[in-house]
């Protein structure tokens, strides 16, 4: 099913993308009862995670407090056989980008533990969390170049719910830049959300920055939705915002 064009938001680059994506992060912060934020990791968070440190550093100090002790996400995986404080780990990732800028506790800023000794055990334990939680209001989602969203690899259908898997070499090269370069360091197991959880989301914002992801985005646009791109079953939900810039449109300029 074709996006809408009022769901499809185009920006002039990944710069303008960050800002627009953290008015959403900023409006689902101060939503009244509103659900715990799911994020994710990756190149294409960075530029977002850093926007969304300027602006709240703008903002007044109370205000700031105010939205910062409600703070609560989970994140969308980590791999199996990192300890948290390895510096290629998700949860180092997380406490760089914001876990130590703006002094969130872990009790806040939660990850799968990718280092427990049982991970099918920690896979259901952090199901229960996230469902005793209320589930997720605003889920933030990159694009992998083979289609996985979180680390839900094709062929994968909608109804799968978080567990442990085997990565694909291809996201394995995609990810090996943070292991010197080298896709046989990357751990070939991981913990994630499933689509069923991403899916149950209140909304859904999927965030597409550069030239090389703009194959993948129009074979997820063009749709039908099939297993073997995950990322096309988000076409389905009725509150998907795509924010892409220029570039992974395959537009020039």
């Amino acid at each position: 099913m074709p996006l809408s064009q009022d769901r499809l938001l185009v920006e002039a680059d990944a710069e303008a993308v960050a800002e627009r994506v953290v008015d959403r992060l900023i409006e689902a912060l101060s939503a009244a009862g509103r659900r715990p934020l799911g994020l994710a990791t990756g190149r294409t968070m960075e530029p977002v995670y850093a926007a969304l440190r300027r602006r709240l550093e703008a903002f007044e100090p109370v205000v700031r407090g105010r939205l910062l002790a409600g703070w609560s996400s989970f994140n969308l995986d980590d791999y199996i056989g990192l300890a948290a404080d390895h510096p290629a780990s998700f949860h180092a990732a997380m406490d760089r980008n914001l876990g130590e800028p703006l002094g969130l506790s872990p009790a806040q800023l939660r990850l799968p533990d990718g280092g427990a000794p049982d991970p099918e055990a920690e896979a259901r334990r952090y199901a229960r969390a996230l469902a005793a939680a209320g589930g997720l209001g605003l889920q933030l989602l990159g694009l992998g170049e083979n289609g996985h969203v979180g680390f839900n690899e094709p062929p994968c259908g909608p109804g799968v719910i978080t567990r442990c898997l085997r990565l694909s070499a291809a996201t394995r090269r995609q990810n090996a830049a943070a292991f010197g370069g080298d896709p046989q360091r990357v751990p070939e197991r991981a913990i994630t959300v499933g689509l069923s959880e991403i899916l149950a989301a209140r909304s859904l914002v999927l965030v597409v920055t550069g030239a090389s992801k703009a194959p993948i985005l129009r074979r997820v646009l063009e749709g039908p939705p099939q297993e073997a791109l995950p990322a096309s079953w988000l076409l389905g939900h009725p509150d998907l915002s795509v924010i892409a810039d220029r570039a992974a449109l395959g537009l020039e300029g």
